[in-house]
């Protein structure tokens, strides 16, 4: 049955050896629009063949890519970055409608992720490998890296065309080919894209897109040993799942898993400014952002100006439907995030935390909830131990240095972390005391092309983006040469 399709939306199909198809069990699930609850059409799900379907290309899409040169890979991913600049009002759209976000973040997003894969395809060309000291005389030895094979992608509904165009965009330039779930909630931007790959000439096989069950889907992909490499983003309990499932065939991985990040606040700064950034910083995407700034511990001494300023932001950001002119925070992603939301502010409450501004969802249509501020937060509670993925700022006092830090450390997280601070010293003591992957210092921008992207702990293993995280989807091989 032909489906109908939201006008500006994508059509609904799985990609699957360069053929376009609905899955052949006949199963579909609805895509919804968090902002007015809609349907935007209706998404096929594959089936134990098509998953079977889908190795079998990307191992033949792997043989064909992994010789094919470095200079084509980069044109292929130049020609995407250009048609996604050329498309962004189109594919812009798409994101709004599928995920909520206000129609210029969306732009941004599509921005970058373009601009990552013009970097990914240039920086490929310069994957040296060396001549190393012989061990033997005559003997000539070095090492090449070689892309690891097929790749497994799973990525999730935050920023849907980020995080699974990236994951594809590290795949093509190291050599793989790759099969991708984006999430069920966000999959029209990652199928417009594809599309854009089809068009720069990326030949069939070497990109295949699937849907469905998530779990199914994991454990059979996994389970097969054509796939070489694991890369996901999600929450930790699903990527310790899966990390166990690619233990069996010694799958390589790259897990980037929740994080919890603190802000420590010094009272040495413009504290009207920082207050003013960081409310920015934390509503960005409702909140849904796994390195968004999720625990503000500000100096006693500055934190009454703090969080007067940082109210003021949050009770003046304009909610709404993320298509409509002025709007700077869309809806949360589901029914599910509501609850959510629901449960840490009433623990909040009840651990004693006062609700400054917000607290509750806003109307009964749509996902929105009101950008919140909870004060005098104890530790104990669930906000301040648990990731609250939404537009919830718990903001804490501090007076000693050690304790904060402490404090800051005390979880298992290690995903951001954030101080800022006019003294250079206080600003060095940090960058060394913070645990976690990356650290902001006076700023919250710590994300980039060239940067590495992942973190320590429970916040997961390996890195997308920079060289590192380029590496990760190739293999060093040694090898030693002696003339007989």
């Amino acid at each position: 049955m032909r489906q109908k399709i939201t006008d500006g939306y994508e059509r609904l199909e799985l990609f699957i050896d360069g053929q376009w198809r609905q899955g052949s069990n006949g199963k579909s699930e609805p895509v919804i629009n968090p902002a007015t609850e809609e349907v935007l059409g209706l998404l096929p799900h594959v089936s134990k063949d098509d998953l079977d379907e889908a190795l079998f290309a990307a191992q033949r899409g792997f043989e064909l890519w992994r010789k094919t040169s470095v200079a084509e890979r980069g044109r292929v991913l130049r020609s995407v970055a250009d048609l996604m600049r050329a498309n962004i009002d189109s594919l812009a759209r798409i994101a709004t409608l599928e995920q909520g976000k206000p129609l210029h973040d969306a732009k941004r997003e599509i921005g970058s992720t373009a601009e990552g894969l013009e970097w990914l395809g240039e920086e490929a060309k310069r994957i040296y490998g060396k001549v190393l000291p012989p061990t033997k005389s005559g003997a000539v030895q070095e090492l090449i890296y070689e892309p690891v094979g097929v790749v497994l992608g799973l990525s999730p509904w935050n920023y849907p065309s980020m995080m699974p165009i990236t994951k594809i965009g590290h795949a093509i330039a190291a050599g793989c080919s790759i099969i991708i779930k984006p999430a069920e909630e966000t999959p029209g931007s990652a199928i417009a894209v594809a599309r854009l790959f089809e068009k720069a000439g990326l030949p069939k096989g070497v990109l295949n897109i699937v849907f469905g069950e998530p779990s199914e889907i994991s454990s059979h992909l996994i389970a097969s040993p054509i796939i070489r490499k694991v890369s996901f983003t999600g929450s930790t309990p699903v990527g310790k799942h899966l990390f166990r499932l690619c233990a069996d065939g010694m799958k390589k991985i790259t897990m980037e898993l929740g994080g919890h990040a603190p802000v420590i606040v010094f009272d040495d700064v413009d504290i009207e400014e920082v207050a003013k950034i960081s409310a920015a910083a934390k509503y960005e995407n409702a909140g849904q952002s796994c390195i968004s700034p999720t625990r503000f511990f500000v100096h006693d001494a500055v934190a009454d100006q703090f969080i007067d300023r940082f109210t003021e932001v949050a009770q003046h950001l304009k909610v709404g439907n993320g298509l409509e002119a002025g709007v700077q925070m869309g809806p949360t992603a589901s029914a599910r995030r509501i609850e959510s939301l629901e449960t840490f502010v009433s623990d909040a409450r009840d651990q004693g935390a006062k609700v400054k501004v917000g607290g509750k969802r806003i109307g009964n249509l749509g996902f929105f909830w009101e950008p919140t501020v909870l004060t005098d937060v104890p530790p104990n509670s669930m906000i301040m131990n648990a990731e609250p993925f939404g537009p919830l700022a718990p903001i804490s006092r501090w007076s000693s240095i050690d304790d904060v830090v402490a404090q800051a450390n005390g979880l298992p997280y290690g995903l951001a972390a954030y101080a800022f601070t006019r003294s250079q010293k206080r600003a060095r003591e940090m960058a060394d005391a913070l645990q976690a992957g990356m650290v902001g210092l006076n700023s919250f921008g710590i994300y980039g092309s060239a940067i590495p992207f992942g973190g320590i702990k429970d916040s997961g293993v390996g890195r997308e983006g920079g060289t590192e995280g380029l590496l990760e989807f190739m293999v060093p091989k040694a090898i030693t040469h002696l003339n007989i």
